[in-house]
């Protein structure tokens, strides 16, 4: 009996499959795009990924007409392949969302986000697979005005505070950024927000990994930082070199 019913189910399998196939064969022209995986790969160069992060930032801020590639068409043209331009390691913050902040849309950006835009051993693996097997030309390190997670790195700073769990240990790495800047003048956690992105930038581009080492050295990939204002919708870019 069981034999029978694994047979009997194996040969639904067989049959379904078989439908699936026949269907995709049928289907129309725009869903036969999802039929094959893709290899591509961005033709953008690093200087090109950038400016269009530039001029995304500036019709956003302005509220220009931004037409980024969404909706059925685009998914289904990138179901089985992604071809995204740039790694954006950002903060966690519900209102700093990426891709509405550049206009891009479906398949384009590659983001690794947490609390203070920090990169750990698993932010750091995503990068290097996004770079290494997706060739993306560009890393953007991105931080934000008033921080919630700078702005407890430096109530550490400031107050020996003590955060509970995991929240302690997610602000640890933001404390040198923090301890380095405050007696410089200015808004602390501003300054703050700045270093912690330039700490992150320095650290990729000394990374020891082949996996960004060797596109660094032949330009063709660049690590950049950005702060984005919570108040203008700008994104300054610095650490551009």
């Amino acid at each position: 009996m069981m034999n029978r019913l694994s047979r009997r189910h194996l040969l639904g399998c067989g049959c379904s499959l078989g439908a699936a196939i026949a269907a995709t064969a049928l289907a129309p022209p725009g869903l036969a795009l999802a039929a094959a995986p893709s290899t591509n790969r961005t033709t953008m160069t690093p200087d090109q990924a950038l400016e269009a992060l530039k001029k995304g930032n500036r019709q956003f801020k302005t509220d220009s007409p931004v037409r980024s590639v969404q909706g059925r068409e685009r998914r289904i043209e990138i179901a089985l392949g992604q071809t995204p331009f740039c790694v954006l390691v950002s903060c966690s913050d519900s209102r700093v969302s990426p891709e509405i902040l550049f206009g891009r849309g479906l398949g384009e950006l590659f983001i690794v986000r947490n609390a203070g835009n920090t990169v750990d051993t698993v932010a750091l693996g995503s990068i290097e697979y996004a770079v290494a097997k997706l060739g993306v030309p560009l890393i953007l390190v991105m931080g934000h005005s008033r921080c919630g997670a700078v702005e407890a790195a430096v109530d550490v700073v400031r107050n020996n505070t003590l955060y509970p769990g995991a929240i302690g240990q997610m602000i640890e790495p933001i404390v040198p950024a923090v301890l380095g800047v405050r007696d410089k003048g200015g808004d602390l956690v501003e300054n703050a927000v700045r270093a912690n992105v330039s700490r992150v930038v320095q650290r990729l581009r000394t990374a020891s990994e082949p996996e960004l080492l060797t596109p660094l050295a032949d330009k063709k990939l660049r690590i950049v930082g950005a702060a984005y204002s919570l108040d203008t919708g700008e994104v300054d870019f610095f650490n551009e070199a």
